[in-house]
């Protein structure tokens, strides 16, 4: 049986609803966007089911205009909005001294009208790294203008719990965001942080579904699969899926390293020859390589258009093709500074790879989408509880819980050997260090 709360609890419950729901609404906006990204990607011959039109040319090549403009102004007057957002984030909470600069509203600013201009051009990014930062943001916000305001929380607590409700706003899922605060931003599960982050990202993500962000967001994925199938594919994918997400991670993480301070010499350069790669992978992949990736997965799911199947070896190669398309893209936008996030692209490639593996083996191609995405999303972010619990909110049903927890921690093994150091972390160890070079092997 539950305590009744006491008159002392009750004005602090009241403030962490109303934490949770100024975040949320911040986060509309972003959710909005994304909704917008859908449409246009609606506009795509391998999303539409057409032809091109010179309306999708124009819509595929948008990068090769959008980027050079984001790099010009992340080198110069909107620098301060340049990056994911989450490594700021950290950088705030290990040293709070510098979480008045990273934290500002121009910073926050700055780093959303970027994100959305990128996803208006269809750049493969996900939405995590601004939507934390806002969280965080907000948080701190109010606790420079209310002193006061939930007061038994440090300002450093206050700021990871502020930016779980940010990941719990954008992908409206209360669990996953919670948990991130205790598994990433903390390191450690404390009763007396989970608990007002549960709430506070509760209420972030029912405004946020007000915003008409779906419950699931791939809808309701049923299984027949019996248990013991999904943990004796979960071994195989779990391991093929990890890998590509430690790939992912690793990767990223060598090419910002190379790329950091080039793009801020000469940004125009390597905007314009990022945004031309961009363009043509958009154009040769019809369309599959934009976006964040959840209209691809849904589309694998409904089995519209011509993805291709593998099966002849003509279409095997196409699939692959296909894979390395939505592994690469991401990559040239996310290591030249252009604010963004991994969830979903690392999500978009396990479910590629997943769901063409097992229809290639006589498998269930949707145990393969779920698989798939659990272990890249693990491999790539080594959150195995986070990926976990959102997984299982985009999928809608228990009955891929077994498949799904298996693949995520041999997915998040695989990924920890090929790139030992969390990305997030490795990401905010680069900044701070400025080191120009290539990060060693």
């Amino acid at each position: 049986m539950s305590l009744p709360l006491n008159r002392g609890q009750l004005p602090f419950l009241l403030q962490l609803l109303l934490l949770g729901l100024l975040v949320g609404l911040a986060c509309w906006p972003l959710n909005l966007v994304d909704h917008a990204q859908e449409l246009l990607l609606q506009r795509l011959p391998n999303f539409a089911g057409g032809a091109w039109t010179l309306q999708g040319l124009a819509i595929a090549l948008a990068p090769v205009l959008v980027m050079p403009a984001l790099l010009w102004l992340q080198a110069g007057p909107w620098g301060r909005g340049s990056g994911s957002g989450i490594p700021q984030t950290i950088e705030s909470l290990e040293n709070p001294e510098q979480a008045a600069a990273l934290m500002a509203p121009f910073a926050t600013v700055a780093r959303l009208c970027l994100w959305t201009a990128a996803s208006l051009a269809l750049m493969p990014l996900g939405r995590e790294g601004p939507v934390v930062q806002l969280g965080a943001a907000v948080a701190h916000g109010l606790r420079q203008r209310f002193p006061r305001l939930l007061a038994k929380l440090s300002t450093q607590s206050l700021m990871a719990i502020g930016a779980g409700a940010g990941l719990a706003g954008g992908f409206n899922s209360p669990l996953m965001g919670a948990v991130f605060v205790v598994e990433e931003l903390t390191g450690r599960f404390q009763t007396a942080v989970l608990w007002p982050a549960v709430v506070v990202c509760s209420a972030a993500a029912l405004v946020s579904n007000l915003a008409g962000t779906p419950l699931f967001t791939l809808g309701m994925v049923q299984t027949t699969q019996p248990e013991w199938q999904q943990l004796l594919w979960a071994l195989p994918v779990g391991v093929g899926g990890g890998l590509l997400g430690g790939l992912f991670s690793r990767i990223l993480w060598q090419s910002s390293a190379l790329l950091r301070q080039r793009v801020r010499q000469r940004p125009l350069a390597w905007g314009l020859g990022l945004g031309v790669a961009l363009g043509l992978i958009a154009v040769a992949s019809g369309g599959w390589s934009g976006g964040d990736g959840e209209a691809l997965m849904a589309q694998l799911l409904e089995g519209r258009g011509s993805l291709p199947v593998p099966g002849l070896p003509v279409s095997v190669i196409g699939w692959l093709l296909v894979v390395a398309a939505r592994l690469v893209a991401p990559i040239l936008a996310l290591a030249a500074g252009i604010p963004g996030g991994l969830i979903d692209p690392a999500f978009a490639i396990g479910a590629l790879f997943g769901s063409g593996s097992l229809e290639l083996l006589g498998g269930s191609s949707e145990l393969g989408l779920a698989l798939g995405m659990a272990a890249a999303l693990a491999g790539a972010t080594q959150l195995p509880l986070m990926t976990v619990l959102f997984a299982l909110r985009m999928a809608g049903d228990q009955q891929w819980l077994f498949g799904i927890l298996l693949s995520a921690v041999v997915g998040a093994y695989v990924g920890r050997q090929i790139q030992p150091e969390p990305i997030y972390h490795a990401l905010w160890n680069l900044g701070r260090s400025g080191d120009q070079s290539a990060p060693r092997r």
